[in-house]
């Protein structure tokens, strides 16, 4: 599959100048909530991830989503694998499990985003899970910003990541974008003007 066709089919692959939610600055960026606009799209993406989860031989009881980025895409795995979905939100910079959600003692828990950078948000949803006496087994994304090693893949993992080397990432692709510091954005030094696309202002 080629999946950065879909994104750019999708409208979900940007080229310009941006802010990351981490005040760096990149010439392109992916915009995931495009591209899970169209349901077959979605169903497509998420079909593929299944496909890899599966192979894998993991047991897998639920998918467990941070709001608000990562909910259509693990509803839409849950979907695929055929097991429960729910998500965990913030509550006054709080990640929790909330809305009637439980979690079993030893229920075996994916976590599931759109797109994995460092996995700061994946990691806050795996610490609400294990709270609670859930098992994290595995995560995954649809696109996973190279930070992180997800499975197959033969790059390094960067110091950045934060999910556990000893638990299984799967992600559809890598999309490894130059980033800059504002200081040392090429892009600032040619008079660009940069936005901020992204979900968190």
């Amino acid at each position: 599959m080629n999946v950065e066709q879909h994104y750019k089919d999708a409208g979900a692959l940007l080229e310009g100048h941006f802010i990351l939610s981490s005040g760096n600055h990149s010439n392109r960026y992916l915009q995931s909530a495009k591209v899970l606009e169209d349901p077959k799209r979605a169903e497509v993406l998420a079909n593929e991830l299944a496909y890899l989860i599966v192979k894998s031989g993991i047991t897998i009881d639920t998918v467990c989503a941070p709001a608000l980025g990562g909910v259509i895409a693990g509803f839409e795995l849950a979907r695929a694998l055929d097991v429960r979905s729910i998500f965990v939100e913030r509550k006054e910079g709080v990640m929790e499990l909330r809305r009637g959600f439980e979690i079993r003692e030893g229920e075996k828990v994916l976590i599931c985003e759109d797109i994995i950078t460092t996995g700061g948000s994946a990691m806050e949803a795996a610490a609400v899970i294990e709270k609670l006496g859930g098992e994290v087994v595995s995560f995954a994304a649809l696109a996973n910003r190279g930070f992180c090693q997800r499975d197959g893949s033969s790059s390094e993992p960067k110091a950045e990541c934060k999910l556990p080397k000893d638990v299984p990432f799967f992600a559809l692709d890598d999309f490894e974008f130059a980033m800059y510091t504002p200081d040392e954005c090429p892009l600032c030094a040619e008079g660009s003007q940069a936005i901020k696309p992204g979900s968190r202002s």
